[in-house]
């Protein structure tokens, strides 16, 4: 049995994954409907792209303002991969892995949101999604989520970890055949 790579592993793998999705999104699908309720495809990436940023600002201990990203520029992937290096730089200065583990799941269920949403056919990481449910599963209560996630919904018995991850995220899950 392979041991799990630890959080600062994954969360680069989610970072890299998530900008690899970013650089799929043409404006052509930015009107497009998202996975996410009352969003477009827009504003999902604009969400994602700014989200580095946003925790390194918080994990600074700095007010963070999540609702309200900038708007898109010319190169969001460019923009995003940026943002996520600085993502790295502190959580590797942090060493406790504590940041790694906070920030998985926001690049792990807005990863297959894009994915979700633009219709990609990239495989998604099988243990950026396993940790990111650990984690939530562990942290995410009724209480805590609202504003962030909707309502746990059912995924099928058969449901991919990104399905299920998804589902608990409070994202509506399509059917598979």
């Amino acid at each position: 049995m392979n041991a799990q790579p630890d959080a600062g592993t994954l969360l680069e793998r989610a970072l890299d994954q998530t900008a690899g999705l970013i650089s799929e999104v043409s404006p052509e699908h930015y009107d497009s409907p998202s996975t996410c309720e009352d969003w477009k495809v827009a504003d999902l990436v604009r969400h994602v792209v700014a989200s580095p940023q946003n925790f390194v600002s918080m994990f600074a201990g700095k007010d963070v303002d999540w609702a309200n990203p900038p708007e898109l520029g010319d190169d969001p992937a460019g923009d995003f991969r940026a943002g996520a290096e600085t993502l790295l730089e502190q959580v590797r200065a942090d060493q406790s892995g504590g940041s790694s583990d906070a920030a998985i799941p926001e690049f792990a269920v807005h990863g297959w949101d894009i994915a979700t949403s633009i219709g990609s056919d990239t495989a998604l990481d099988d243990d950026v999604a396993e940790h990111a449910l650990s984690f939530m599963s562990a942290n995410l209560t009724p209480d805590n989520r609202k504003g962030a996630f909707g309502p746990e919904v059912e995924a099928t018995s058969d449901a991919s970890v990104h399905d299920r991850l998804a589902a608990f995220a409070g994202r509506t899950v399509p059917a598979t055949t």
